[in-house]
């Protein structure tokens, strides 16, 4: 059912509007999926690691990416048709189940990624997004619909560039660096390349809701 596909870092899996003929799953590597303004500004949606699924809007509506795909390093991605897979939900509706679960959890998140987008300031949603990588324990880096939970100290590696994360949370990599460094002065992490070593957690679960630096 599923067939394997090599990506190269770089190499466009769909673009927006190319109609969709199955979905994807992330076997190895890192994939952002991200939308091109028509003056050539990228915004990145989700950057999704192994084990996560995308592309898979088009299995149900029948139509066109609703955004663009490409790999940030080499991949290994398993490809499932359309009609292979809604054959196969028909045979098993827990299936669906899962499916409608996962693009509801999709939904949620882009609910709280369009507000820190449009009300929160730099520091509140650069602050939730290290205290995400956390909580999640991996090395993924889209935003968590859930409130950060009590962590001990912990370190977190930011996965990927001060480009791409600018992209995914709305600002320049150069904005970027001055809030890490004014988070350093100010007691809530220590920085030392991408590694991020959060210091106070209460200061920073505030600073992910108020933005006050």
């Amino acid at each position: 059912m599923a067939g394997e596909l090599t990506v190269n870092k770089g190499k466009l899996i769909f673009q927006e509007g190319d109609r969709g003929e199955g979905f994807y799953i992330v076997a190895a590597g890192k994939i952002k999926v991200f939308k091109m303004s028509f003056e050539g500004k990228e915004q990145i949606l989700h950057i999704y690691g192994p084990g996560h699924i995308f592309g898979e809007v088009p299995v149900f509506q029948g139509k066109s990416f609703p955004a663009s795909a490409m790999a940030l390093e080499p991949s290994t991605l398993l490809f499932l048709p359309r009609q292979a897979f809604v054959r196969q939900i028909e045979k098993s509706p827990a299936l669906a189940m899962n499916m409608l679960a996962d693009l509801s959890r999709r939904l949620r998140e882009f609910t709280i990624q369009i507000e820190n987008l449009s009300l929160k300031e730099v520091p509140a949603r650069l602050a939730a997004y290290i205290l995400t990588l956390a909580q999640e324990g991996t090395e993924h880096s889209q935003m968590s619909p859930l409130p950060p939970k009590r962590l001990p100290a912990v370190g977190v590696s930011l996965p990927v560039s001060k480009v791409q994360l600018a992209s995914l949370i709305g600002t320049t990599p150069e904005t970027i660096s001055r809030v890490l460094k004014k988070m350093e002065l100010g007691g809530f992490i220590k920085v030392d390349g991408k590694q991020i070593l959060i210091l106070d957690q209460k200061g920073m679960e505030k600073l992910s809701r108020t933005g006050r630096l």
